[in-house]
Parts: C-alpha cells; structure tokens; sequence
C-alpha cells in the first residue's frame, strides 16, 4: 500500500489527466478504485469527481458529433446494413432517452454508446443535456461508491467482478432485443 502511495504522490496531476482519459475513451472499475483512493486520502475527491464527469460527458460528445458528422455519409456507401440500420432509429426513436442513460453500464457499451444516437434526429441541444444529467448521475455513482463502499468493492472485484460485468451486458443485450423485436412487429415492413 505504501508503494501506491508513493506513485499517486510521484504522479500527481498525471493520475487525474489518466483518469479523464480513461473515462474519455471507455467505463469502468477506474474510477471506482478513484473513489476508494480518495477515500483513503491518496487522491482529491473533488478532482477524481471532475476527472470523471469530464471524460464520461465529453467523450460521448465526441462520439456524437463523429456520427452526426461523417456517420450517415459512411453508412450510404453501405447499402446492405440500411434496413439493420433503419430498425436502430426506430428503437432509439422509442427508446433512446432510456438508452442515452444506461448505456454507460455494460461492459464494452459506452465505447460506441453515442455513435447511433448522433445518427438519429435528436437534435445536439438535447442529447447534450442528456448526456450531462447521464455523465453526472454515471460518475457520482461510481466515484461515490468507491469513496463510500471502496473497500467492499475491492473485494469483490478481487472475487466475482467480471461476472457481475457480464450480467449486466446479458441484461442490456436481452432489453435490446425484446425491444428489438418490439420495433420490428410494429414497423410497417417494406415490399
């Protein structure tokens, strides 16, 4: 313990811009073992909070804006995933604010989360203030539960973690695709 001590003192401001860039790209255990580490006074609770909210919001901006940008004119030259495609609108078009709000949790989800959000027609004004009210509710509880449950939660990653991981995914696959299936037998089929 004292050895990672040691490292968060040596690396300081580079623990949070390592943060931020974690939460950029993916979700995951950083930034609860963040929370523990603020908790156990190695880390600034206030930073790790920043750090995490920072990454997980604009990330997914960028996200969006990628798909909005370049998506549609990539996808034209891709006829055969039109009707795939197609259905997708019409689950988020039903779906989408639930989904802009879970798709944080599942492992591997958050990396493309935004990206067939920023190919429908909700307008940038309001995914950004979803993906805000997202972003924090996402990084309080992470960062929360590893400032207040830190020690719980090191146990149990050390134990079961990645089966609680994969449950959440079966989940998320499973609603996705009853919904899926939902779409399809009430969009009008083309001839």
């Amino acid at each position: 313990m004292a050895s990672i001590q040691s490292l968060f003192q040596e690396y300081g401001i580079a623990i949070y811009a390592l943060l931020f860039a974690y939460c950029l790209l993916k979700s995951g255990s950083l930034p609860l073992f963040a929370g523990y580490a603020a908790h156990i006074g190695y880390l600034d609770i206030v930073f790790v909070g920043a750090a995490t909210f920072s990454g997980g919001y604009l990330g997914d901006e960028l996200r969006f804006w990628v798909a909005r940008g370049y998506g549609s004119e990539f996808l034209k030259s891709k006829p055969e995933i039109n009707n795939l495609l197609n259905t997708g609108r019409h689950l988020l078009d039903r779906y989408g604010v639930a989904y802009i709000f879970l798709y944080r949790y599942p492992k591997g989800m958050r990396t493309v989360g935004a990206l067939p959000v920023g190919l429908t027609n909700i307008a940038w004004p309001y995914f950004t203030f979803l993906n805000f009210l997202s972003a924090t509710i996402w990084a309080t509880i992470l960062v929360g539960a590893g400032y207040l449950f830190g020690s719980a939660i090191e146990s149990a990653i050390n134990t079961n973690w990645g089966a609680y991981s994969i449950l959440a995914l079966v989940i998320f696959v499973g609603l996705t695709l009853i919904a899926w299936w939902q779409v399809r037998r009430i969009q009008p089929r083309k001839r």
